[in-house]
Order: structure tokens, then sequence, then C-alpha cells
């Protein structure tokens, strides 16, 4: 079905925010014990998507960071590499060859990320440049000017064909909603039940580059979208929070959240990352901590 068929059965689903922030508050007071504690840590440190998304970005910064990727800590017994680096489509080429024949995946913003403000024809331009470049994933962003007008069947619509294109070169696509700027929950939930109909790989919160980027009520309210289009289609889709989350806590309470509303097929890398660079020191000091019963000074890790 054309966006305009999709659309045409489209129904809003209200947010219960009250009933939000309560599940949040019981996720939150669990507590986690040390061996499932150690496997979370590691569990969330293979699903981070490390990033460098800067107008001063070098080619030296990105293969600083593709090697962190790969050892994360070189003296940490068994600890995982993250799960991507994600670059502008320029730098696509410079991570490609700095990774290897490495697990870690290179992802490419692009569709004019983070604003979005432009034509679609430009969007799969630079879509179809990251993709030849060597982009595993492509992260999108969504035309919230035209979100915001009401003119969902034109989001929907650049949405399917981008996702059209990264099927085509059999390429993963996230959908960045930039929930920050779309105002209530339930418009979050609005934008990501429109995103959903496109069947794309993941949908995920936030560029990072605004102040509002991803927090526990926004990410709740799209994993139970993502659920709901999962009872309905019987079609897995990921889930990727970003910006803001740089504590391993946190994270645990994610993964938590995660497990509750979609199950344990969905705590993989393959359907769930983190876009949190500054998670990935704490976590590390979190399990050398966990090894060694003393934590390290933050200056022992690389900040890339």
């Amino acid at each position: 079905m054309n966006a305009k068929q999709l659309m045409s059965g489209f129904k809003v689903v209200p947010v219960d925010q009250m009933g939000i922030n309560d599940r949040i508050a019981r996720i939150k007071s669990r507590s986690i014990k040390k061996e499932a504690k150690i496997q979370g840590l590691k569990m969330a440190l293979n699903m981070i998507d490390l990033t460098t998304l800067e107008g001063a970005d070098t080619p030296n910064k990105v293969r600083q960071m593709c090697y962190k990727a790969m050892h994360p800590m070189d003296q940490l017994k068994g600890a995982p590499s993250v799960a991507a680096v994600c670059v502008f489509p320029s730098l696509v080429g410079v991570a490609k060859e700095a990774l290897g024949d490495s697990s870690v995946k290179v992802a490419a913003v692009a569709t004019y990320f983070p604003s979005g403000q432009t034509t679609r024809e430009i969007k799969l331009q630079e879509t179809q440049y990251a993709i030849d470049e060597g982009a595993d994933e492509i992260d999108m962003v969504i035309s919230r000017k035209e979100f915001l007008k009401g003119n969902y069947t034109y989001v929907l619509e650049e949405i399917i064909a981008i996702n059209e294109l990264c099927k085509k070169h059999d390429r993963r696509l996230k959908v960045i909603l930039e929930t920050g700027e779309l105002g209530a929950l339930d418009q979050v939930r609005k934008a990501a039940d429109i995103a959903l109909l496109a069947n794309p790989d993941f949908i995920k919160t936030s560029t990072g580059k605004i102040g509002q980027a991803a927090n526990m009520q926004v990410t709740l309210v799209m994993l139970q979208a993502i659920w709901d289009h999962y009872q309905r289609t019987g079609i897995q889709v990921g889930m990727k929070p970003a910006g803001g989350i740089s504590d391993a806590k946190t994270a645990l309470h994610y993964l938590m959240m995660v497990k509750e509303v979609l199950g344990e097929e969905w705590l993989s890398n393959q359907w769930f990352r983190f876009g949190a660079s500054r998670l990935a020191n704490d976590v590390l000091m979190q399990l050398k901590k966990q090894e060694t019963g003393a934590y390290q000074s933050a200056p022992y890790f690389s900040k890339d």
C-alpha cells in the first residue's frame, strides 16, 4: 500500500501520562544483583553507537573513535565491542577502512541531518551517497516541519522512499523523530505510529543536537508503539534512544524497560541501541569496578 492508503486507516492512540510516569517509577525502584548487573553492563556496551557529528570532525578523530569501538578497554577481560560508529556521510569511507572486518557497523546520518529542511530529492541523493561510501546503516530525520503542519502523508511518503532505497541495497534504516521538537507525548506516539507504518528497522528518539534528547517517558511511549505494531503485523522494529543517556545506572533502567515492554527478543544490538557516546566510559568504569572492586578515574578513558 502507498502512504495515502496507509494513512486512511490511521488511528490516533492517546497516551496515559500518569500511567507512563508510574511505570517508570516502578522500574527505577528495582535493584540489580551483581551477576545480572555485569551481564547488563556488557549488554549495554555492546548496544552503543559511538558517535561524532561535529563540524570539526577529522579523519584522525574518526579513526581514534573506531579503535575505541573495537577495543573499548583492552585491559578489561571480556568487554565486548560497541555496536556501531555513527558519522557524517563524508567520513563513512574513513570509518569503514578503520573498522576493517570487525563486527562494528558504520552508521551514517542522512536526509539533511539534523534539521531535515531540504527537498526529498536531496535527501535521497545524500542517502545514496552514504550507501555508496559503504554505510551499513542510515539514520534519517523526519520532516518535523511537515509533521507539525499536520501533513502526515508527506512525512510517511518520505520515510517509505528512504526505506525503499535502503532495502534495495540491504541497508538498515533508523528513523529519527526528534521528539524534543514534537511537543506532548501524544505527538510522540503519533509520530512513532506514522514512522512504523513504513516498517523501518528502528525508530529513534533524537539527533542529540537540541536540548531535549532521550528520556524514559518518551522511550516508553515509543516502545509501546513498537509493541502494538508488532502485535498487529508480526514485524519486529528496533528502538534507539539517543542523547542525554550518560550513566550506566540509567542504561540498565532502559534495558529493564525494554525487557518488560517488548521481551528478551529485543535485548540485542540488532534491535536496541543507545545513541550515547558518553555512556561508554561510565559503563567501562562500572565494569572495571565490578572486576577490581575499585572505581577508575575518568581520565584513564578516552573521550571519543
